[in-house]
């Protein structure tokens, strides 16, 4: 591809505007995140009426919980109002419109829609695209609010590009679910939280002019472009996590993994030589009553 055109590509995608359609693929998703933690499955022999028939206010209040997860999130850490999300009309109308057709639609086929591969493809990216937004203004705003502060900065990235994986446990505490055994975000990050701490750490850099060779428009489009190409591979060919190579491999070497090998290694050595010790002392004895 011609250099050029790939310059116009990239300033195109870092000039997009997320209202409406990135905006309305992020609120689907989370829409659907709420109903499927509280809907009983297909199958599950659960004929109970649906959450959303029963508690429509719980099912809207943890559908907007997530929806802007992110921006709730980090006003909380930089001591703002946590309600001024909800100051924008226009974005809480559009919110409510689609919890309302993804848990009221008629046959329920709004819903079904987005389960459709293709459709559900293309909503997952432009949530992507969204994602790299939300994590490229947290670092924008980080920086000039906090300048020097980089552990500040990357954690406000990483809260409005993955603040959803985060504020899910208080979004089911606000359906009435208390699941203390799951897995929350802090104990198992998933692949969006780890690729929000790498994107905001990019970013960083670039504010920081440690990447001068290369122009913001590429920059931004080739960290939107990882993404997308990681997103549709865990939809696509099932890889879940990439980073967990880099994980074991790093934990095998910094936090005590090659310690703990060894441990086991001197430990089974020294049950054999036991053993073989106890069948030294058995055999004079049995050599004794053969005699």
């Amino acid at each position: 591809m011609d250099q050029q055109k790939l310059m116009e590509y990239a300033t195109i995608v870092a000039k997009l505007k997320m209202y409406p359609y990135f905006d309305i693929a992020n609120y689907i998703l989370m829409c659907i995140i709420v109903r499927e933690d509280n809907h009983p499955q297909p199958g599950s022999g659960n004929n109970s009426p649906l959450f959303s028939r029963k508690h429509p206010l719980a099912c809207w209040v943890a559908s907007m919980v997530l929806c802007f997860a992110g921006s709730i999130l980090g006003n909380f850490l930089v001591g703002e109002p946590v309600i001024t999300p909800f100051k924008n009309h226009t974005d809480l109308l559009t919110a409510t419109a689609v919890w309302y057709c993804i848990n009221y639609s008629p046959f329920d086929i709004i819903y079904k829609m987005t389960k459709f591969s293709p459709i559900k493809w293309v909503v997952m990216c432009a949530k992507e695209v969204q994602r790299v937004h939300k994590i490229h203004h947290g670092v924008a705003y980080a920086f000039k609010a906090y300048p020097g502060a980089y552990v500040v900065i990357v954690i406000l990235g990483v809260v409005k590009g993955a603040g959803s994986s985060l504020m899910r446990p208080v979004a089911r505490l606000a359906a009435g679910i208390w699941k203390p055994h799951d897995k929350t975000e802090w104990l198992s990050p998933s692949f969006a939280t780890k690729s929000s701490v790498v994107a905001s750490i990019v970013f960083l850099c670039e504010r920081l002019n440690m990447i001068p060779q290369l122009p913001h428009p590429t920059l931004y489009f080739t960290v939107v472009l990882f993404f997308i190409y990681f997103r549709l591979s865990a939809l696509i060919v099932d890889i879940q996590d990439p980073f967990a190579p880099f994980e074991n491999l790093f934990c095998n070497i910094f936090m005590g993994g090659v310690w703990d090998a060894l441990k086991k290694a001197t430990t089974k050595t020294d049950k054999k030589e036991d053993s073989k010790q106890y069948a030294k002392a058995d055999k004079p004895k049995e050599d004794k009553k053969n005699d």
